[in-house]
Order: C-alpha cells, then sequence, then structure tokens
C-alpha cells in the first residue's frame, strides 16, 4: 500500500506534515525552530546551543523537575539538537499520548521561561562539551574541517567556542530566543498512528496564536584555507578531506549519493578495500555526502600513524580521483543493497520519518514518500553514475590535518 503525506501551512507560517503509518502503535514528532548557529553573531559562538539547553529547563508553568517528570510520565524518548539553520527538537511514544506530548512543546517554543539560576549550569555542561572534543582528535579534525571548507557561517560548530559560551549573558539568550524561535521557517513533522484531521485541529489549537517575527536573514562570509594543519603531539596523525559536491535538492543528487557509496559504504568499499585493507595504512577510513540547502560536499576521513600518514593521505586522494574513471555495475548492485536495506528500516521507525519529513521539506520545499524515493533510487545505473562523475569529478580538495608534522599537499590537489 502506498504512503500518503500530508501538508498544511497555518497562517503564521508553521509547516506541518504527517504521515499516517497504520502499522504502528507509536507516533512521532520532529520540530525545528530556526534558532540555529548561522543566526548568532560572530562573537557569541554556542549561543544556539546555549538557548537550547536553557529551553528545556522550563516552559510555561513548569520548571526543569516538572518538563522531565511529565515528559517520563507520558513514556516519550526525546531528543535535541543544534544544526545550523534550525534548532531541532524531537520525541515518541504511543499514540494516544501524541497530544500531551505536543503540548509541552508548544510551551517549550513559545513559553520557555528561560531561568537565569540556570545559565551557569547550562554554560559547564557546553564548556564541558567542548572540552571534550580536545580529548577526540579525530572529531576535532572533522570540526576544523567543516569550517574551513564551507563558507561562514555554515561550517560552524553548534557547541560554539569556549570564549563566545562564557561572554553570552542571559540577555543575549533571550533576544535570540524572541528573534529565532518563531513560526516563520518552523517544520513540524509528524510519523506513526494518527488521525490527519485531528492532529490539524490540535496543532491549530496549540500553535495556531505563536506569532511570527520578521524574516531571519543571513550574512555569508567566504570559506577559509584549502590546506589547514593543527600542530598535535602524537604518534597518530588525523585527515580530513573535503571536496564540493551537489545539493539535496539537486536532480543528480542520487547519482552522487550512488558514487560515495561505492567510495565509502561496508568492506566492500573502495577506500575501505585500498586504502585499510591491501595496504594497511589507517585504523579507519570513510567518506559521506553531506548537504546543506543550496550546496552539498562529500566529507572524508582517515586516521594513521604519524609514520604513514603521508602515504594515507596519498593513497586517499589517489582513490578519489579515480573515482571519475566510473562505477561498475558490481559496486552498484552491493550500494543498491544496502540503500534498500536503509530504506525498510526506515519504512518501520516512526522517528526516522519524521525526522525526513521536515528534513524533506527543509532541502526540497515538499516530503517525499518512501515510494518516491525508492523509485530514485532503482533508477540509479552505472551508466547514470558514471556520467554525473565525468562532468562533476572530485577536485578542489580542501584538507586538514592534526598531528606532530604537517604534510605535503600537491598544489594540483586544490586548484
Amino acid at each position: 500500500m502506498s504512503s500518503q503525506i500530508f501538508t498544511h501551512t497555518f497562517d503564521n507560517g508553521l509547516v506541518l506534515l504527517a504521515e499516517p503509518m497504520e502499522s504502528l502503535e507509536s507516533a512521532a514528532f520532529t520540530l525545528r525552530v530556526p534558532g540555529g548557529n548561522a543566526y548568532e553573531p560572530a562573537d557569541r559562538a554556542g549561543l544556539a546551543t546555549l538557548a537550547q539547553e536553557l529551553a528545556i529547563r522550563g516552559c510555561g508553568s513548569r520548571n526543569n523537575r516538572q518538563f522531565v517528570e511529565d515528559l517520563d510520565n507520558l513514556g516519550v524518548e526525546r531528543g535535541e539538537s543544534v544544526f545550523d539553520s534550525h534548532a531541532s527538537y524531537s520525541g515518541a511514544t504511543l499514540a494516544r499520548k501524541l497530544t500531551p506530548a505536543l503540548e509541552i512543546f508548544a510551551d517549550l517554543v513559545q513559553r520557555p521561561t528561560l531561568p537565569d539560576d540556570e545559565l551557569e549550569a547550562c554554560k559547564m555542561t557546553v564548556l564541558q562539551e567542548i572540552s571534550a572534543i580536545e580529548d577526540e582528535p579525530s572529531q576535532k579534525v572533522m570540526l576544523e574541517l567543516r569550517r574551513q571548507h564551507f563558507p561562514d557561517p555554515w561550517g560552524r560548530p553548534s557547541h560554539g567556542s569556549e570564549q563566545g559560551v562564557v561572554s553570552t549573558s542571559i540577555a543575549d539568550i533571550r533576544q535570540f530566543v524572541a528573534r529565532t524561535y518563531q513560526p516563520r521557517g518552523a517544520i513540524l513533522g509528524v510519523a506513526g498512528r494518527v488521525d490527519w484531521d485531528q492532529l490539524r485541529c490540535d496543532v491549530e489549537r496549540l500553535f495556531g496564536k505563536w506569532k511570527a517575527q520578521p524574516e531571519l536573514t543571513i550574512t555569508e562570509r567566504p570559506a577559509g584555507d584549502r590546506v589547514t594543519h593543527i600542530a598535535h603531539e602524537s604518534n597518530q596523525t588525523q585527515i580530513g578531506i573535503a571536496y564540493p559536491s551537489v545539493a539535496y535538492r539537486d536532480k543528480d543528487y542520487f547519482q552522487a549519493w550512488g558514487a560515495v557509496g561505492v567510495l565509502s559504504g561496508g568492506m566492500s568499499s573502495r577506500l575501505f578495500t585500498e586504502v585499510r585493507e591491501k595496504r594497511g595504512l589507517c585504523y579507519s577510513v570513510f567518506a559521506s555526502q553531506t548537504t546543506l540547502r543550496d550546496r552539498g560536499s562529500v566529507i572524508c576521513y582517515a586516521g594513521t600513524s604519524a609514520e604513514r600518514a603521508q602515504e594515507t593521505l596519498d593513497v586517499t586522494l589517489g582513490e578519489l580521483r579515480r573515482l571519475k574513471e566510473g562505477v561498475l555495475p558490481e559496486e552498484l548492485a552491493r550500494l543498491r543493497a544496502r540503500m534498500k536495506s536503509a530504506l525498510v528500516m526506515q519504512q518501520e521507525s516512526s522517528s526516522a520519518r519524521s525526522g525526513s519529513l521536515v528534513r524533506d521539506y527543509y532541502y526540497l520545499g515538499a516530503p517525499r514518500t518512501m515510494e518516491e524515493t525508492n523509485r530514485l533510487v532503482d533508477g540509479l545505473t552505472a551508466d547514470s553514475i558514471n556520467a554525473y562523475l565525468t562532468a562533476n569529478p572530485p577536485q578542489q580538495f580542501t584538507i586538514v590535518t592534526l598531528g606532530s608534522q604537517p604534510l605535503k599537499v600537491d598544489a594540483n590537489a586544490i586548484s
């Protein structure tokens, strides 16, 4: 049976999406509001994450403890995260408890108390996260890769900086929330055992009086350096590589995704086989397709010993360049099997589907059904991927390394 997705835009700008999944007893929601770190002032890096941390510490008539207890009593499994464009809140529970859960999150985005006596605890939480990254070199190199590769503010880490967090005041947070936690640009996706007509009425009652604010704007600044080395005394070297690709909304996105899937995805992938297995150069290597709203990139990582770092970089860049020579039908067959498995698992998860609805709407302007996505995967051929690679070969690399010594980078790699 084909799925059906319902869409409604309320007068204040909030977009509601829903996909009934009658085989489930659960319902899940994903609510994104435009409180992402792209809207932070440059000297307040971490403001969006602090705002989210403080928002979940009390809303409406609930204090911090009551907020947590009320969600626990409803059996809600929740999550929060900050992206460049949005702050995201999600939850899953039994279908009959969906509306009471949404009532709590309606309070959170419209009536957060933002208690000033909780600010220092929020700062300590975020500062601990920043400190922990210093002990995770692989994470540190990938965060710096995004910062250098993407134009600012799109490469900013969500946790911000120590200086930005320490400098942020309660007034900064309240002003940020008042400006960005608004229905214009907000998206609510719901999936599971839901009745569309009832859901739309409930959301109208809960969010319909949410007042829109002026449309937010972003000033984009140029990307960073093409080659960066972070000095770090260690016997290991971390390598991050990025190159331009296409955005999710692009007609060739699935061709690009297919190419990266051949490059990195499973133990038969090229990077795993050529860099790790045949040569034993590194303990970890992968590549993934990542997308912003209007641009995409491929992000690669390799972790290796300091002695083998130069060879690891050279061989990895060689495999990336070799991708333009094309993929083989048998590689595509293995890739399609992995894609199909992922799609089947998503089809059985209300949480995954609610997140996909919101993501698709943000990137595409409309959600995709599972059937549509399946058709796009089925339409992939070795010829179509190879035609894409001929027109869009991997090139113009951004390279970030972290270790005791900088590595040599061929000038042709970054041209």
